[in-house]
């Protein structure tokens, strides 16, 4: 796996990555992650075009999905403290 990109963002850390023929894109916040798989094949403009997918909606997205995981994970665990 090959890093292409690091993006600055005030929520979370975006990494893009090339591995087999496909754009990875990381997100981490804390202790979760989430990774989204793209063909390079889907993408017209290499990394650019993924530097596009990355707007605000999905950013906006990606933190609500954040904020559901933490809040899950929690409430399991406090299930079984």
């Amino acid at each position: 796996m090959r890093t292409l990109a690091e993006l600055p963002h005030p929520d979370f850390k975006i990494t893009i990555f090339s591995m087999n023929q496909k754009f990875i894109i990381k997100f981490e916040q804390g202790g979760l992650e989430q990774t989204y798989k793209i063909a390079e094949s889907d993408i017209t403009d290499g990394v650019n075009g993924i530097f596009q997918l990355i707007d605000d909606d999905f950013t906006k997205a990606i933190n609500a999905t954040f904020q559901e995981m933490r809040s899950a994970f929690i409430a399991t665990y406090n299930r079984h403290e």
